[in-house]
């Protein structure tokens, strides 16, 4: 099973017409993806890239039935796009928006919060790869054809390095359950623990890699978590070693303000909650074949 989406899960893309929107909607309904509406306000009652567009989320609900959304919205308006999809009643939300002001998340965050649901809006990102279950579907920027069927889960703060392990799997002839970006700001909707919980319930994952990076303390509470709740085996890489204190790395939320946040005190947590740590990159596809 998918843990986020599937082939039947009914996709809105928030910000359609927008060029990278376009481009990624091609994508991801020649992957399979069954997108059935786009959304760009002022433009309702028109057609683009094959598919109906409406002024709201909620117009594109009513009609279409959507249940999930990918925000392709310009970083000032993402936060209000975000709060339009919480509101529109999805059940998920994948946010690719980079540059989303910190205080425009935290604002997200409350807001979320605020609705009082039987089931929450699962938001994954801003600033992320997306998620893709390979041969079912793809709600991202992922790039499809690297990403074969199989019983690895993916969570990863890095895009590229989530990519280049799926890569090092194929070449293993290991595939991949589900892969998810969870995204690299310092404020973003779902976290490693979020989805190493989804992982443990699924029966098609035997084994998840979680790939980590310098900042914050997501890492930390995942090692715990898996320590004491994961029956499944859990592997691990942290990027950063070599990152400077106090100096940003890649993302906004890569950057070393605390104690326990800098990539040896975060591989010295997993090693002291018994989850076996990648030592390099280019060790991923070997690493977890031994491990199967």
């Amino acid at each position: 099973m998918s843990i986020v989406i599937d082939e039947t899960t009914r996709v809105v893309v928030q910000g359609v017409t927008g060029r990278m929107a376009t481009f990624h909607t091609e994508e991801m309904v020649e992957y399979g993806t069954n997108v059935v509406a786009g959304t760009s306000p002022g433009k309702g009652g028109t057609e683009h890239a094959g598919l109906p567009v409406f002024d709201t989320v909620k117009n594109a609900v009513a009609e279409t039935g959507a249940q999930a959304s990918i925000v392709f919205v310009p970083p000032p308006f993402a936060a209000d796009a975000i709060m339009e999809a919480v509101d529109a009643g999805l059940r998920t939300c994948v946010c690719v928006t980079d540059g989303i002001p910190a205080q425009d998340m935290m604002k997200v965050k409350r807001y979320m919060r605020t609705k009082r649901v039987e089931r929450r809006m699962q938001l994954i990102g801003p600033n992320c790869a997306g998620v893709i279950s390979p041969d079912r579907a793809l709600l991202g920027i992922m790039p499809g054809h690297i990403y074969t069927s199989g019983p690895v889960g993916i969570i990863s703060r890095s895009g590229t390095l989530g990519y280049e392990a799926a890569s090092q799997l194929k070449e293993e002839g290991i595939g991949v359950s589900t892969s998810i970006g969870i995204g690299g700001d310092p404020i973003n909707g779902s976290s490693f623990k979020d989805h190493l919980q989804a992982f443990e319930q699924d029966p098609d994952t035997s084994i998840v890699l979680l790939i980590g990076e310098i900042g914050g303390p997501q890492e930390a509470e995942a090692a715990e978590f898996a320590r004491d709740h994961m029956h499944k085996k859990v592997v691990t890489y942290i990027a950063g070693l070599s990152a400077p204190k106090g100096r940003t790395m890649g993302h906004a939320g890569a950057i070393v303000t605390g104690s326990g946040e800098s990539a040896a005190e975060k591989i010295e947590i997993m090693r002291e909650c018994r989850i076996p740590v990648i030592e390099r990159p280019s060790d991923f596809g070997t690493a977890i074949a031994k491990m199967i």
